[in-house]
């Protein structure tokens, strides 16, 4: 036994070791803008995290007309047994409404700040939807099971994504072999759409960075006022 453990651990830190060493090659760094990171990839400055003191921003009573979030939730590919992951859950505001849609099934709301990940375990006791989980993740990896997920999404999150090489790579493994991955992004082709620079991504680019990392364009989704809504599939290969 001591024997298969050493062994697994090895195995891991290889894993883990390389996925890392990949994902450090894949950018090259700038003087940081006003609202990013300095770190590029793929010709995109990767964004600053927006902290969770901007709660108030995520729960404003404004957000269901402004982003007709209703249209979204309905536009979701679910079922009502549907494995879900939250990715960048913030305040859970899309969490809690689509474990209403999916009460045979389960969503998990992922979390890297621990103050939104005190804020959702006690939303979801006050909710007392048993089929929410929340998950800590980390930079790298979202810390879901292997073929475990029909659909990931990300809503406004992953131009935020510090390391988005290697977190797709852990979200590629996670998703089912038919499993999807849903970005609602600002739109950054409409100046009209008043978010930072950073904080918005074109479907071009969107589609290139995906497409890198083994997934492809399914749906884009042009119906939502501010955001893109683009529907991914991983490749086989």
């Amino acid at each position: 036994m001591k024997t298969f453990q050493r062994l697994l651990f090895f195995f891991l830190y290889i894993v883990c070791y390389t996925a890392s060493a990949q994902d450090k090659s894949s950018y090259t760094y700038k003087n940081p803008s006003a609202n990013g990171t300095g770190k590029v990839y793929l010709g995109r400055e990767i964004a600053q995290v927006m902290s969770f003191e901007g709660v108030e921003w995520l729960e404003r009573n404004s957000r269901i007309r402004e982003e007709n979030t209703l249209q979204a939730l309905a536009s979701m590919p679910l079922k009502s047994n549907s494995v879900v992951a939250d990715i960048g859950a913030g305040s859970g505001f899309y969490t809690f409404r689509v474990a209403r849609r999916i009460l045979k099934g389960k969503i998990y709301a992922v979390e890297i700040q621990n103050d939104a990940l005190t804020y959702l375990r006690k939303k979801t006791a006050e909710e007392k939807l048993t089929n929410v989980e929340i998950i800590k993740g980390t930079e790298l990896y979202p810390n879901l099971a292997p073929n475990s997920i029909d659909l990931a999404f990300m809503v406004d999150v992953y131009h935020e994504l510090e390391h988005p090489v290697a977190y797709l790579s852990a979200l590629r493994k996670a998703l089912k072999p038919n499993g999807q991955l849903l970005l609602l992004e600002y739109k950054e082709e409409d100046p009209t759409v008043a978010i930072k620079a950073e904080h918005k991504m074109s479907i071009r680019q969107a589609k290139k960075e995906l497409a890198a990392n083994g997934f492809k364009l399914v749906q884009n989704g042009d119906f939502l006022p501010l955001q893109h809504f683009l529907l991914f599939e991983k490749t086989s290969n």
